[in-house]
């Protein structure tokens, strides 16, 4: 095996051995707790900037397979596990983690104890790293990682984005239809409504899901004016997630603003950050975010707890504790704090009480991840119900 290092901003030094394309990368490290969902990691939009750790020890054991991934190709710039399964065992695997990693160009490391680096980065924080096969001096690439671009104020989202409006009209699958909770839906849930999706980074499971709610879903550029939106007459926008600081993309805001109480609008991740930009609200950087498949998350409207898919660097100024103290007057009438984090509080959702919107900020598509949140594209379908009502 060849040598590699993993060296943290602050000094800290990871000895371990090369996995994936031999090279040398950087990017912020953040860990994600989730056991399974590697591939669908890799290939979310959302980690573009950044270096996943992941705290399982055994990442790679069922392979990959192309059918699996959640974009186009695959987004995060480096990857950190313990030990890389080289023998997969799986009937449906195309590749081994060291192979889709080779074949997708992404400097990565392995043999390295990624729950002490978890404890380090919950302690001193998400910071920026390089992993390097090729230079093995500390102080120089201490001096690398201290250069890289913090995220705070990085736009990525146009790095991602479609560059060409497309239909999409796949769905999930039969097995996985047959977990979607329809209980919202108050007609034939064959019916088609158009839905236009700003693509910020979307994953392809958020159109699957929209398919199977009978939507006909039409993904556009982030970039998209509000007047073309206008001009297409959706029955529904959803505002997907996506990579950086909400703050990066401002002048996508404007977009979304012109859109408030025309149609129903969801947001998922970046879209309900931006969609709290537009609102008035504030967003900040958490100090390691929320990446994993088993975030507790409760409404606070029935006291129900979510297990729910996470992957977030920021948050939406706004506070969830109490109801009475958890309401916003806009132009667009009055919002309210719809869930919360119960890892730490922060806000997980938002809802208008009179106007017709949703937004969370973790995933309900949930892949990978447990489907108790689903039932929100069934909410988001009903919204479009009572417009047409």
């Amino acid at each position: 095996m060849t040598r590699a290092v993993l060296v943290l901003a602050d000094g800290t030094v990871f000895e371990g051995r090369a996995l994936g394309l031999t090279g040398e990368t950087a990017g912020e490290v953040v860990f994600n707790t989730a056991m399974t969902g590697y591939q669908e990691i890799l290939t979310d939009p959302s980690y573009t900037g950044q270096m996943v750790v992941m705290t399982c020890p055994h990442i790679g054991n069922y392979g990959l397979s192309r059918d699996d991934a959640e974009s186009r190709r695959v987004w995060a710039d480096g990857f950190i596990v313990t030990e890389a399964c080289r023998r997969p065992s799986n009937w449906r695997s195309d590749l081994s983690l060291h192979d889709y990693l080779t074949e997708h160009r992404v400097v990565s490391i392995e043999g390295i104890d990624t729950r002490y680096l978890t404890r380090h980065l919950r302690d001193h924080g998400s910071q920026t790293g390089v992993i390097s096969h090729v230079d093995f001096d500390h102080d120089r690439l201490v001096e690398k990682a201290r250069a890289w671009p913090a995220m705070i104020g990085r736009d990525l989202v146009g790095t991602v984005t479609c560059q060409e409006p497309y239909e999409w009209t796949e769905g999930t699958g039969t097995w996985s239809q047959s977990l979607t909770t329809r209980r919202y839906a108050a007609s034939d849930p064959t019916t088609p409504f158009r839905v236009v999706v700003y693509d910020y980074g979307v994953k392809q499971n958020i159109l699957r899901r929209l398919v199977d709610e009978g939507c006909a879903v039409t993904v556009v550029p982030a970039s998209t004016t509000a007047q073309t939106i206008r001009t297409m007459n959706p029955d529904g926008i959803l505002l997907s997630n996506g990579p950086g600081d909400p703050q990066g993309p401002s002048s996508l805001v404007p977009h979304i603003r012109d859109l408030l109480g025309w149609r129903p609008i969801m947001g998922i991740c970046l879209g309900h950050q931006m969609l709290s930009l537009a609102l008035g609200l504030s967003t900040y950087k958490l100090k390691f975010g929320h990446h994993g498949a088993n975030h507790p998350v409760m409404d606070i409207r029935s006291g129900k707890v979510e297990i729910a898919s996470h992957n977030h660097n920021f948050a939406v100024n706004m506070t969830a504790g109490d109801q009475a103290d958890s309401r916003v007057e806009t132009p667009w009438g009055t919002f309210e704090a719809t869930h919360v984090s119960l890892n730490d509080g922060c806000l997980e959702g938002l809802a208008g009480v009179s106007t017709s919107v949703i937004s969370v900020q973790y995933h309900p598509e949930a892949s990978p991840g447990p489907h108790d949140s689903s039932y929100l594209f069934g909410q988001f379908r009903c919204m479009m119900e009572d417009h047409h009502a």
